[in-house]
């Protein structure tokens, strides 16, 4: 209880403790990594890919309803790690938000502008007492007309950046360090290397070698400029190119 004494009464509140912490939003972040799932986004040079990975909390239940990953637009998508139902306001305000500003300018709301948006509302919970921050973190994914392929990360403290990688969840530290030793030559990845740096990126951290049925994917393509969800034969195929490859 001891060191516990120093900080009690700062933590329940958004107040700043004696060390300029708040521990609300210390423990959002620490509600990431509960959840006990790891999420992984990759840029490559036409495309951009969330991958996550898919447990189904109880055998009777119906695994196609179970997903971390979520359409925001037809051209927008993103993976939650965290909390779920958290996830699911986190989702619904970001496509009323695209929604909003599709019908106040008549064109779709680019990823770096959501990004920010998604980012604004988590700051404001830093600041007011009246709800607390959102145990989840945002990996986005989307293809900007000038830009190209977009991934960005937003977390409980209303942080965001843009990333070329990034992980989230459990194992987001081990899976940075992957992949950041295989960013060091900056590779400009095809298609099918950015799914199949995150399928080894999630296998590598997680210790073990994933079926089809434990992994999911979205991707946004510049040829096809929509966000998509791969199907089980897709990563199947994948997950076989990846072990020829290896």
């Amino acid at each position: 209880m001891g060191s516990r004494a120093g900080t009690a009464g700062y933590d329940m509140s958004i107040v700043f403790s004696p060390q300029g912490k708040l521990y609300q939003v210390e423990y959002a972040f620490k509600a990431i990594k509960s959840g006990g799932l790891t999420s992984i986004g990759i840029r490559g040079k036409e495309c951009v890919v969330v991958a996550g990975q898919k447990k189904i909390p109880d055998k009777l239940i119906d695994p196609s309803t179970v997903t971390s990953i979520y359409k925001i637009t037809d051209y927008i998508g993103c993976i939650e790690t965290g909390i779920v139902p958290d996830a699911k306001l986190h989702v619904s305000r970001a496509r009323q938000d695209a929604a909003a500003f599709h019908h106040k300018f008549g064109y779709q709301i680019q990823p770096n502008f959501m990004a920010k948006k998604v980012a604004d509302y988590a700051q404001l919970s830093t600041q007011h007492a009246s709800a607390r921050p959102l145990g989840v973190s945002m990996i986005l994914i989307g293809i900007d007309d000038d830009l190209g392929p977009q991934l960005f990360k937003m977390d409980p403290s209303g942080a965001y950046f843009g990333y070329k990688a990034t992980g989230a969840g459990e194992k987001e530290q081990e899976a940075t360090n992957f992949l950041e030793k295989k960013f060091k030559s900056n590779p400009q990845l095809t298609q099918d290397e950015t799914i199949q740096l995150a399928i080894s990126t999630l296998q590598n951290v997680l210790g073990a070698d994933l079926k089809a049925s434990d992994i999911e994917i979205g991707i946004c393509t510049m040829e096809k400029r929509k966000f998509t969800l791969l199907t089980e034969s897709e990563i199947d195929s994948q997950l076989t190119k990846l072990a020829e490859r290896d």
